[in-house]
């Protein structure tokens, strides 16, 4: 490492053999994140709950290279699904240098008539399972100086009238973001990508029925007028996890929500 903090040890490109965790490598933002950092080089495991999304996502990652990547199916809320991962990463990667906790689960309904089991299940998915795996990802973060970015969402700054506690949980997630980047440094780096709505699969299915009616609005109150892609957000993961340009970078909370949050 020279004195900027950039790690000399991979010469002049810093993403070659990089080893990356991507949660919800799936589909959506994950496979976006999957499929640019094999591109880059990196050796990643994409972690996911359906084994044929992963197969399809790690596939084409793999076959366009330089990079590898390889699926592991496991849901993250499952009570070992931690240690599992852990466990895997070491096997198929050899370490970690960076942990994208990009899995995510997401229920559009007003308070009084959301399902329990839905609240519960968006805390447990959005800030209980990342703290988990952050916590036994650690030891080999740390022998790597590794970083960690968390996709949080710009829901988590703003108002969530009928979307609330999936801004609590992503206003909880950031908050673990600015603290363990306090608590890990300087080991580790801690950061986190708040989109605003993007243009996956995911979205459609927590808006439910009142999807389009509410896609209306959201574009009616965005500066840049539309929905996000999954490969511009993928992109500033890789920025933040980027050993050459962000080194210096950790306690941030970067949104990418075409100016809603401005």
């Amino acid at each position: 490492m020279d004195e900027t903090g950039r790690d000399t040890k991979r010469g002049g490109d810093s993403w070659a053999g990089l080893r990356l965790v991507v949660t919800g490598g799936g589909s959506g933002i994950g496979a976006a994140v999957v499929a640019r950092a094999a591109g880059l080089g990196a050796d990643v495991l994409a972690v996911g709950r359906r084994a044929d999304r992963l197969a399809e996502v790690t596939a084409k990652a793999q076959a366009e290279g330089p990079g590898t990547a390889v699926p592991y199916a496991v849901d993250v809320t499952a009570p070992d699904a931690a240690a599992r991962i852990a466990d895997r990463a070491r096997d198929v990667l050899g370490g970690v240098d960076a942990l994208v906790n990009n899995a995510g689960h997401a229920v559009f309904d007003r308070l009084e008539d959301a399902a329990e089991a839905d609240l519960r299940g968006m805390v447990d998915t959005n800030l209980v399972a990342p703290a988990l795996l952050i916590r036994a990802l650690l030891p080999a973060l740390r022998a790597s100086r590794g970083c960690v970015v968390n996709v949080s969402s710009v829901g988590g700054v703003l108002a969530m009238p009928n979307r609330s506690f999936y801004g609590a949980s992503k206003a909880a997630l950031n908050s673990l973001t600015r603290s363990l980047a306090v608590e890990l440094a300087p080991e580790v780096r801690v950061n986190a990508v708040l989109p605003g709505p993007v243009d996956t699969g995911l979205w459609d299915l927590a808006a439910g029925e009142g999807a389009d009616a509410l896609r209306e609005r959201i574009v009616s109150g965005t500066p840049l007028g539309r929905f996000g892609l999954a490969a511009e957000v993928a992109a500033w993961v890789c920025h933040l996890v980027d050993p050459g340009s962000s080194s210096w970078v950790t306690g941030s909370l970067v949104s990418v929500d075409g100016g809603r949050a401005a």
